[in-house]
């Protein structure tokens, strides 16, 4: 078979998912999905020789085996199958790290200096492969398990919670905060500061100290979800002149104390709890640039005059984004990646029957931007770590299918 622009020109590639896992037949290729030939380099993995996939084996072993296995079945913690994948995907990752885009070093060091010619090679090697099976689970035979719902899951979890914030987040008892009317992000936020010591309070240490991540993500929801109330607890102090010395607040915890943005809603709080946290972050007991400056500029009698106005306004529930399923979650991923992680684009990687843990790290630099994609970025933002590790899971449970690439004749 002749390679090249020429070449290519005159051929047209059609990807057909699950023929070499399936042994099923070509069928009607006016139905089957066309990939448009870019330019030589681009298909060259693509259109590989046996000549070039034996060249590619020896580049594999000299330079990708020790971490990805000969096989490319990985048996490294975190480190990814890569039997089976798309060879256009192996060639592009390849060349981004070659470049230093991804910063991993092990890798980077890899492929260095390797020529393109070897990169074409090796990823057309691997991509002939099979892939990996599919990873064993309790999970009944890859069906994506059911999500519990967050505030559901939330409410058990905050049931220790109760004695002090009120059964739904009201509180009773002065001195405790109002947990309703406040975004998930920041409830979040404060409970991992009191669980890492960066709020110094020894009881709320240690009563989140046994708190998972998904536990404080499931109870923020569940608070932020119920009909928001004032506290039922006592404010002395004059409202008005209160609400004179809180319009300085405004632009970050929004008119009347209720909160726009990730900032917290101060709109119905316990009074006393209020006067605590400011003096707090007036003394440097709470640590927060942006707070120490405004606290220290209020005097004691401002202050109580603040928590009477700022108790007294009413509360409103925060926007909470609806919790998806895995299986919504999973849907929007095959979009790009296949049916199942079953890709059929050649850019787009196959993560069916990929490693878990391998998935899990890198979901998590695509949602943190460490990892450069603005659409990876876009598609995990406000998904947990739960959420994440449930996808991985998800996929790493699916059945992987090779992509053989047919080049038609001219007519």
């Amino acid at each position: 078979m002749k390679h090249g622009a020429q070449a290519l020109h005159h051929l047209l590639p059609i990807l057909v998912a699950g023929v070499l896992a399936a042994g099923s037949s070509l069928g009607n290729a006016a139905s089957t999905p066309k990939v448009q030939p870019g330019s030589a380099a681009d298909f060259r993995a693509a259109f590989a020789t046996p000549q070039d996939v034996a060249e590619g084996k020896r580049v594999a072993e000299a330079s990708c085996a020790s971490c990805h296995g000969i096989t490319g079945i990985s048996t490294a913690k975190g480190v990814p199958h890569i039997a089976g994948q798309r060879p256009l995907y192996l060639y592009d990752e390849m060349r981004l790290y070659q470049r230093g885009n991804r910063g991993n070093t092990p890798m980077n060091n890899a492929v260095r200096f390797l020529s393109d010619d070897a990169l074409v090679k090796v990823a057309a090697y691997y991509a002939g492969l099979d892939p990996a099976p599919p990873a064993t689970t309790p999970a009944a035979s890859g069906k994506i398990a059911v999500k519990a719902d967050p505030a559901s899951a939330g409410k058990a979890a905050a049931a220790g919670c109760a004695g002090c914030h009120g059964e739904i987040g009201i509180s009773k008892t002065a001195g405790m905060p109002n947990l309703v009317g406040l975004d998930p992000k920041y409830l979040v936020d404060a409970t991992n500061a009191y669980k890492n010591g960066q709020r110094k309070h020894d009881m709320m240490k240690t009563l989140v100290s046994g708190l998972s991540d998904a536990d404080i993500n499931n109870i923020a929801v569940f608070y932020a979800t119920q009909k928001p109330g004032k506290a039922q607890t006592p404010a002395p102090g004059n409202q008005a002149a209160g609400k004179t010395a809180a319009a300085a607040c405004a632009g970050c915890h929004g008119d009347g104390g209720v909160s726009t943005s990730t900032a917290p809603s101060l709109a119905g709080q316990d009074a006393q709890y209020f006067i605590a946290a400011m003096r707090a972050y007036k003394d440097g007991s709470r640590a927060d640039p942006s707070m120490k400056a405004p606290a220290s500029s209020v005097d004691e009698t401002t202050l109580k005059d603040m928590a009477a106005y700022y108790a007294n306004q009413a509360p409103q529930q925060p926007k909470v984004r609806k919790s998806l399923t895995i299986a919504e979650m999973a849907q929007r991923c095959d979009r790009c990646h296949g049916v199942d992680g079953n890709s059929t684009d050649p850019r787009s990687p196959a993560l069916a029957a990929q490693r878990t843990d391998y998935l899990e790290r890198v979901l998590r630099l695509y949602r943190t931007g460490e990892r450069k994609s603005k659409a990876m970025t876009a598609m995990l933002d406000g998904l947990s770590d739960a959420d994440l590790d449930a996808l991985a899971a998800h996929y790493a449970r699916q059945k992987a299918r090779a992509v053989i690439y047919v080049p038609l004749p001219s007519k």
